[in-house]
């Protein structure tokens, strides 16, 4: 009798055990999918690039030259890209679609993507016709992608960034060390090492 006693008591502890554990569990996975969620609405906000981050184009660079002038713009972004391209995808999904990042780019640039490999006419900043891969090949230099390349209001290149960024930061980051015309005065990686501190 004391035996089967003994028995029952550890079947109802081990009984008890199974409960708490499970309990525990369920309690632990209820607070974990609170703190997703919480980490989810504190996340920012995001928009398809495709309609918030980039500018649509006729293709004549020269036109959108006076566009950004009239504007007040600092001046045009070209994001140079093509279709298999993983950087450009991975820019796309994580910094071109951050709305802080749309909001500030679209205040200080036109921008305008080119596809390194289109054989699409446009007309470069010099008024001349050309396709978009001899714009982004013979006359920008652009062999791997993505770059991103800013034009001042007279259609200079200042500033030309090869890859992606490590983070929309950085983005954010190129994109004020160009609107302040910082690259007159220092490179980008120095500015970026000063503003890290």
């Amino acid at each position: 009798m004391v035996r089967i006693k003994r028995l029952y008591a550890q079947k109802a502890s081990s009984s008890h055990a199974i409960n708490f554990r499970s309990s525990f569990l369920s309690g632990l996975m209820s607070v974990f999918l609170l703190l997703a969620l919480v980490s989810l609405s504190y996340a920012s906000p995001t928009k398809n690039p495709q309609d918030y981050f980039f500018d649509t184009t006729f293709g004549d660079f020269s036109e959108e030259l006076a566009n950004a002038k009239e504007e007040g713009k600092q001046g045009i972004l070209v994001f140079f890209e093509m279709d298999e391209c993983p950087f450009c995808h991975w820019m796309k999904m994580n910094v071109l679609n951050q709305t802080n990042v749309q909001e500030y780019y679209k205040k200080n640039f036109l921008i305008f993507s080119v596809d390194i490999e289109g054989d699409v006419e446009i007309t470069n900043f010099n008024g001349e016709n050309m396709t978009q891969k001899d714009f982004a090949f013979k006359e920008n230099r652009v062999r791997a992608t993505p770059v991103i390349a800013f034009f001042d209001l007279d259609g200079k290149r200042v500033m030309r960034f090869t890859g992606r960024t490590s983070s929309a930061d950085e983005f954010l980051l190129l994109g004020k060390f160009v609107a302040d015309k910082e690259y007159n005065n220092t490179k980008f990686s120095k500015y970026k090492r000063l503003h890290k501190k």
